[in-house]
């Protein structure tokens, strides 16, 4: 019995009741048999000896789970089962193994997350995540877990929940131990409440004949979209698939499909191909048919702005669009690399002026004089964000999200651009230019940039933000705050994880994911370059993710504090004692 704790005889046992031994293991006699189970409740860490057993049955006294004493199977769902530990009797003495038989840790912390994604309950899945991160799986291989439940639990296909989560998966190297965790549980739980009472997803057959060419399948495509048969595009998207089409020509043409009509779903369409086709890098070939698929149902009943009558009136912006998409497509394969002709000043300014006409013409005309295409998309989701850092708070509240579907869908289309020198994807620059034109009555009056009076002086603790939002209305005080920062010399690694920790900490809604997310990597792109122009376009990104989370917060903060409860109990804290 080397290692194994001794815990006293049977009949002091039978005579005195349940007994604590070292480890935090507790020794029940019951039904002339001993039991060794961890004693704390695996749901919130009661101690289980308090509580009550009776045929079989171990129920905590705080939240009433139970436990099958045998095997510590639990049989209530939100809870989890207990460890419990081999008993040997030698000679009346009850000898206890102090390590639990409950097998691979890991495996079961995986079944878990699984079952609290199927079951929807929050404080299952942070706990599998903890567990999971604390037993050294990779954070990717955890998200991974709840991407390809979400294609395959979500009968409406890719949604809220999976854009959140690949979002938060793409962050996590901004963010500190504590910051991941918050933000693969906000991804995963966000999943997990899209896809609950949905129903399974069943993907269709590919075409018998895989020998297509990818220009025809790529024009039966375009074809089942315009007239919405999302099946029928399916099945053809999955035939693309099997015959081995690559990513960048898959992404090709999904994306020219999306750009057919202007600005589908608000920008929300282009802004959840681009998350879809990113979170590839996360999972398996295996689960790539499921992911794409995901992004057929949308389109069923998508909206298409070229129909709506703010496109139209009172300036029609429709034909002189229409017009500049002829014009750029007879030049063929627009692929420019460089800048000639190009200001990017002189773009910015452009595509934040009051005549839509001729920032047509600038981009039509940048574009046809070989600029490259990224670099014209990169400067649009700049013009973008300037409208969020300009955006007036004496507008009604729910125009913060108008400018945040300009801003998402411009940092799509770049990223599309990056991924795929697909020209038809150019489409999507002029739709975001026409967006930002509308969104231009958001800036009247346009708030001020904050400026720095005094002389930069010693760098504020990043953590003073949060202080800052923990009161509504700080969006202008926030913003002042993020320029004393950067001005005095504040780096930006601690300054964007704690805006990770200003999101994350909050019962956030979907924007503001997207808004941190987006701004984050609009931001990278900038800091591969130098200069006024890419240092000024660098605080934009970071002053647009602030004033919208400052906006936004604070909240309730229930989410996160599920998270935390779920930390501390694996940290082995008595969350039922006063702090």
């Amino acid at each position: 019995m080397n290692g194994w704790i001794q815990a006293g005889t049977v009949e002091e046992l039978r005579e005195q009741g349940p007994k604590l031994i070292k480890g935090g293991i507790v020794v029940f006699f019951h039904e002339d048999e001993v039991y060794a189970l961890d004693n704390r409740c695996p749901h919130l860490g009661f101690p289980l000896h308090m509580g009550s057993l009776c045929n079989g049955i171990l129920t905590c006294h705080w939240h009433h789970a139970r436990f099958d004493v045998c095997s510590g199977g639990t049989l209530d769902p939100w809870a989890d089962d207990v460890p419990v530990h081999e008993i040997a009797v030698h000679e009346g003495v009850i000898w206890v193994d102090p390590n639990s038989r409950n097998g691979n840790q890991v495996q079961l912390y995986k079944d878990r997350l699984l079952s609290g994604l199927e079951q929807n309950i929050g404080l299952v899945i942070a706990k599998a995540i903890v567990g999971l991160m604390e037993s050294g799986v990779p954070e990717s291989e955890i998200a991974a877990i709840g991407i390809e439940f979400g294609v395959k639990q979500r009968r409406q296909g890719w949604g809220s929940g999976l854009t959140i989560l690949t979002a938060m998966a793409n962050v996590l190297p901004k963010l500190d131990k504590q910051g991941r965790i918050l933000a693969l549980f906000q991804g995963l739980l966000h999943t997990a409440r899209d896809s609950a009472g949905s129903g399974t997803r069943f993907l269709l057959d590919p075409l018998p004949n895989t020998s297509v060419s990818e220009a025809r399948l790529t024009e039966w495509y375009r074809d089942c979209i315009e007239v919405r048969d999302t099946r029928g595009a399916e099945r053809v998207l999955l035939t693309a698939v099997q015959a081995g089409t690559d990513e960048m020509q898959l992404f090709a043409m999904m994306s020219m499909a999306a750009t057919d009509h202007f600005y589908i779903n608000g920008g929300h369409t282009l802004d959840f191909h681009n998350k879809a086709f990113e979170s590839l890098k996360y999972v398996g070939d295996e689960q790539r048919s499921y992911i794409l698929a995901s992004l057929l149902p949308m389109f069923g009943d998508a909206s298409r702005s070229e129909e709506l009558h703010s496109w139209q009136s009172p300036v029609n912006l429709v034909q002189p669009l229409m017009e500049a998409f002829e014009e750029v497509s007879k030049q063929g394969n627009v692929t420019g690399s460089g800048n000639p002709g190009i200001d990017d000043e002189e773009l910015l300014q452009a595509l934040l002026g009051d005549d839509p006409l001729r920032t047509v013409r600038v981009l039509k005309e940048a574009l046809l004089g070989g600029a490259s295409p990224v670099r014209i998309s990169q400067i649009a989701a700049l013009a973008a964000a300037e409208r969020v850092v300009r955006f007036h708070t004496q507008n009604d509240f729910g125009d913060w999200i108008s400018v945040l579907h300009t801003f998402t869908h411009a940092h799509a289309v770049h990223e599309g651009l990056i991924r795929s020198t697909n020209p038809w994807l150019i489409r999507g620059i002029f739709h975001t230019a026409a967006a930002i034109y509308l969104d231009r009555f958001l800036n009247i009056p346009a708030a001020p940039r904050p400026v720095v009076i005094e002389e930069a002086g010693e760098v504020p603790q990043p953590t003073e933000l949060l202080d800052i939002l923990d009161k509504q209305q700080q969006v202008a005080p926030a913003a002042a705050w993020v320029i004393r920062y950067l001005r005095s010399g504040g780096k930006p690694e601690p300054l964007f994880n704690v805006l990770g920790h200003a999101l994350l900490r909050e019962d956030a809604e979907f924007h503001s994911f997207q808004m941190y997310e987006a701004a984050v990597a609009e931001y990278d792109r900038w800091a591969t370059e130098s200069g006024p122009f890419a240092e000024k376009a660098r605080e934009t990104m970071i002053l647009a993710a602030t004033r919208y989370l400052a906006a936004h917060a604070p909240t309730s903060r229930e989410r996160p504090h599920t998270a935390k409860i779920a930390w501390r109990l694996h940290r082995g804290e008595k969350l039922f004692e006063e702090e």
